[in-house]
């Protein structure tokens, strides 16, 4: 498991930057660079130049990477912004915990 504490395809509240408050589904991680990807946030404009695939090209709007530390999970089971634990199972399995209700993350 990573030690970002979130995961593709996790829910998330950004909590800093100009996009503070939005939420949206976390789309790619990367672990090295310690950033994110979410869903219609820190949308950025690329120019892109005309190929076979997009004989039009012009400039599309894409998301890009936010830092780690500025996004928040939210806990699917009490739907708030949490900070992330980590518990053993009786099996030895690490699985992610809500710190606010205490119940598992990634069963969900």
């Amino acid at each position: 498991m990573s030690k970002l504490g979130v995961k593709k395809g996790d829910k998330v509240l950004v909590i800093a930057g100009k996009d503070r408050g939005k939420k949206g589904k976390i789309l790619a991680v990367f672990p090295k660079r310690e950033r994110v990807i979410v869903e219609r946030v820190a949308l950025v404009k690329r120019h892109m130049r005309p190929t076979q695939k997009d004989p039009q090209g012009g400039i599309v709007e894409r998301e890009g990477t936010v830092h780690v530390s500025n996004v928040q999970l939210i806990c699917p089971n009490c739907n708030q912004p949490t900070r992330v634990g980590l518990r053993k199972t009786s099996k030895g399995v690490k699985v992610r915990v809500c710190r606010k209700c205490g119940e598992d993350a990634d069963k969900a």
